[in-house]
């Protein structure tokens, strides 16, 4: 990093590549650092040939307070660069990257997706999809470059002030809805216009951005949507670690609302990545599935050849896939990481090539001919396409949702996170594991906490192990906020969720423990 130019009045902190895009601190993320790190994603996507000089680029941003100014000053950004912009507006990631593959524009989302509202980030879309792990050294490259030109300026010349603000910032301009009525046409041209009729759904609008988009496209089909719970302050929903609070607040959702109720929906910041829970009962009992398993549904429904997820899915994926003879790929953590799969799945020759995260986001490597149409590949996490085949799945067996789900392999998964521990000291924590695995497991994942004896373990991403009891523990490291996952599969809902429990208890849980053993 260049030295600190003399007319700043701090020290600036760069933005750091996750498991997709850049994300900070909102106090890190000045207008400068939005600024050199756009300006040099863009000129690497001209220097590879992904986009041309002075060609458009789609603009957008999700509901958080820090946003706007960042949006324009990426705005500043892309024009400096001698590109035109198109301003979306705010909307879905994937309503974003799906109108730039059409348009064969590169993109830029201002989003810090699922993370809490003091942090935000930055996203940015080639022409052909999303930016891949092989593209962020020559991106990196390109923002050191911009960052020495920046830096090299006195604060006369510089377009930045000393707590690196734009001294002039430009306005927004009105946003352009095309990408927004593109994603809506995505669905509602290919899916039968009543598809969801007879339904009766409760949307979970709090603060996403996705909030009245989503419910238009589920309307579309036929559906009854009720809107709930809009916010004006920004709620982090992180649909792969739902809370035992989050839970219960869907409880008293479903609880406040007259008349029959099917579901309640909803999506991250971004809407990327989908909330999906049964209510079923006069009591109205509420059933939360995971992302994972929601993805198989999914799958199974658009008959897959071949499918892509990352290694902390549930293994029901595993046994389910197996019988059904579909290739699998699994790969690290992060959709840049299952989209080189989907490609790579492609190339080996599958036909019908479809992933998934975790977190429920799902991705189409491939162009799908459906019963309705012809749905376009869209490589990158989406929150529409899990809901509405969910809801057809259960539709067309004449089933509840929960009662589809039911129909799933009996492998339960629960995630949780334990916040504020230093990326350093989870990976201290995971190297401190790694290192004697024989002999440091059982001491942390012993057979009083239910454990089994420790069959085998996986590197891939983080570490991952087997129990011959059947229990699976997985920890890892998040890319670029200061958590570290712990994740769960069992063979009951309730072990899964002992597991998540015993890890994250305070002050003595395992990973606290782990904590005072390696850092």
């Amino acid at each position: 990093m260049p030295s600190t130019p003399s007319f700043l009045s701090y020290v600036p902190v760069e933005l750091a590549f996750g498991t997709s895009g850049m994300r900070g601190l909102v106090a890190d993320l000045t207008d400068l650092e939005a600024y050199i790190s756009v300006k040099g994603a863009i000129a690497y996507l001209r220097r590879v040939g992904d986009i041309d000089a002075g060609t458009t680029v789609v603009l957008g941003g999700d509901l958080r307070p820090s946003t706007d100014r960042i949006l324009r000053a990426c705005m500043q950004a892309i024009l400096d660069g001698g590109e035109a912009i198109e301003y979306a507006g705010k909307l879905p990631t994937p309503a974003l990257v799906l109108h730039g593959l059409a348009q064969k524009r590169a993109g830029v989302m201002v989003t810090g997706s699922h993370i809490p509202f003091d942090r935000n980030g930055i996203k940015v879309s080639r022409s052909v999809g999303e930016l891949l792990k092989s593209d962020e050294p020559g991106v990196l490259s390109e923002i050191a470059r911009v960052r020495a030109e920046e830096y090299g300026k006195s604060a006369d010349r510089s377009a930045f002030d000393a707590h690196g603000m734009l001294k002039r910032a430009p306005t927004l301009p009105e946003e352009d809805r095309a990408a927004q009525e593109r994603y809506v046409r995505r669905y509602l041209d290919v899916f039968p216009a009543q598809l969801l009729r007879g339904l009766r759904i409760a949307f979970y609008q709090h603060s996403a951005v996705g909030r009245d988009l989503v419910p238009e496209i589920l309307r579309g089909l036929g559906a009854e949507v009720i809107p709930v719970e809009r916010s004006d302050t920004f709620v982090p929903i992180d649909t792969e670690a739902i809370s035992e609070t989050q839970l219960a607040q869907l409880h008293q959702i479903a609880a406040r609302i007259d008349g029959p109720l099917d579901a309640i929906v909803s999506t991250d910041g971004d809407s990327d990545r989908p909330l999906m829970a049964a209510v079923s009962g006069e009591e109205r009992r509420v059933r939360f599935l995971p992302g994972d398993l929601l993805g198989l549904v999914v799958a199974e429904w658009l008959r897959a050849d071949a499918v892509a997820v990352p290694i902390s899915s549930n293994d029901a994926i595993d046994a389910r896939l197996a019988e059904r003879g579909i290739a699998l790929r699994k790969t690290r953590i992060g959709s840049p990481y299952v989209i080189a799969a989907l490609a790579a799945l492609q190339q080996e020759g599958a036909g019908r090539v479809v992933g998934w995260e975790a977190n429920g986001g799902f991705l189409t490597g491939s162009a799908l001919e459906l019963p309705g149409g012809r749905l376009a590949a869209l490589p990158t996490r989406d929150a529409v396409l899990p809901m509405v085949v969910n809801f057809a799945a259960a539709a067309a067996l004449g089933l509840s949702l929960s009662a589809l789900w039911d129909r799933l392999p009996a492998r339960f998964g629960r995630a949780g996170l334990l916040d504020d521990l230093p990326v350093q000291a989870s990976r201290k924590i995971l190297a401190g594991l790694a290192a004697e695995p024989a002999t440091t497991i059982p001491r942390f994942f012993p057979p009083a906490l239910g454990f089994g004896e420790l069959t085998s373990i996986d590197v891939l991403d983080g570490l991952r192990m087997y129990f011959d009891n059947g229990d699976i523990a997985h920890l890892r490291a998040s890319g670029n906020a200061p958590q570290l996952r712990i994740y769960a599969n069992a063979s009951s809902q309730s072990r899964a969720d002992q597991i998540v429990a015993d890890g994250l208890a305070e002050p003595n849980g395992i990973l606290r423990r782990l904590e005072r053993a390696f850092t």
